[in-house]
């Protein structure tokens, strides 16, 4: 496929997963992930799975910074600009509409019904990126991953810690595990 196609094929993707997705980042991420890593094979299950973790600990939006990043590694900088041309597109358009129609969206309980409605699929696609994500962890057999898991998880649901803080922490337990994995086999 030449470079070109794939920007095209890049742009459709991201167009589509943004376009026909409520929820969020955390809800258009995992529809990346199937598209580039299940569908397209374009990325490795893995590889994806530190795109989100760079993605989510990087300024901005989750979806913006993984479709770049993504993008860049499918097509170079071409394909990042591409996916992050798909990406923005539809919200930017949607919420134009939003913005025009604002009193009439907020008052009307046909759409007020819809997106109460929408709020069990949202939460279907969240549950879905976190078994499949889990699994990939689970899948590494690695002790520290199962640490990090647990850790992180704990402190951000019980001690109410900062997302970015707990990725924080959890980058810095993966360069305390290769520095003691280093120094042991010195």
């Amino acid at each position: 496929m030449t470079k070109t196609k794939k920007c095209l094929k890049l742009f459709l993707l991201s167009l589509s997963v943004s376009g026909l997705t409520l929820g969020g980042g955390y809800v258009i991420v995992p529809l990346m992930r199937k598209k580039h890593v299940e569908k397209m094979k374009w990325i490795e299950e893995a590889e994806m799975l530190d795109m989100i973790a760079i993605a989510s600990s990087a300024p901005g939006p989750i979806a913006v910074n993984t479709s770049i990043i993504a993008g860049h590694k499918i097509a170079g900088l071409a394909g990042a600009l591409a996916s992050l041309a798909g990406t923005i597109l539809p919200p930017l358009l949607i919420l134009s509409v939003v913005y025009v129609f604002y009193e009439a969206f907020r008052s009307n309980r046909y759409v007020a019904s819809a997106l109460w409605g929408m709020k069990s699929a949202v939460a279907a696609l969240l549950a879905d990126a976190v078994y499949t994500m889990v699994g990939t962890v689970a899948k590494e057999k690695d002790i520290w991953s199962y640490v990090v898991l647990a850790a992180s998880f704990a402190a951000v649901l019980f001690l109410k810690l900062n997302a970015a803080l707990a990725l924080l922490a959890a980058a810095a337990l993966g360069l305390l595990r290769t520095w003691l994995a280093r120094r042991k086999s010195l």
